[in-house]
């Protein structure tokens, strides 16, 4: 899987709009498929337009338990969006999920002024659930 900051960097480096759209419908090629039993209606991310699914499991990491996150869409860019997204959450604690700030590296990649607002606010619906999902570990965790 690429990284975060693998991502950031190839972003840097491509100056045009279109390159950087290419680069994110490749990002969502390279996205581990998710299996059709994953997706479903407990799944589904609502506020997308496009379907969207993201599936949460926590796993122990060391000291930590860590959310791994596997997602999928069935539009080309929508599926770069979550592959970014999944850079950026997926294997962290809930603890790092809730600092981090996808929105924020969403504009700083110049992906909102390019994309419809429906994408932008799909993108927006699915930091909501892998947020909600942080919380619910959090939550899950202090109340062991």
């Amino acid at each position: 899987m690429t990284t975060i900051d693998d991502i950031i960097e190839n972003f840097s480096l491509l100056d045009e709009w279109d390159d950087r759209y290419r680069y994110v419908i490749e990002l969502g090629k390279m996205l581990e498929p998710m299996p059709e039993l994953l997706k479903n209606d407990q799944t589904k991310v609502s506020g997308c337009a496009s379907q969207v699914w993201l599936s949460t499991t926590i796993s122990p990491a060391g000291g930590e338990s860590v959310l791994l996150i596997r997602g999928d869409s069935d539009a080309h860019i929508v599926r770069g969006l979550v592959a970014i997204l999944l850079a950026l959450c997926s294997g962290k604690t809930a603890s790092e999920i809730l600092t981090a700030d996808p929105v924020a590296l969403f504009e700083r990649l110049g992906l909102r002024e390019h994309l419809t607002p429906q994408r932008s606010n799909g993108f927006k619906s699915m930091v909501g659930r892998i947020h909600a999902e942080a919380r619910a570990m959090l939550a899950t965790s202090d109340a062991a």
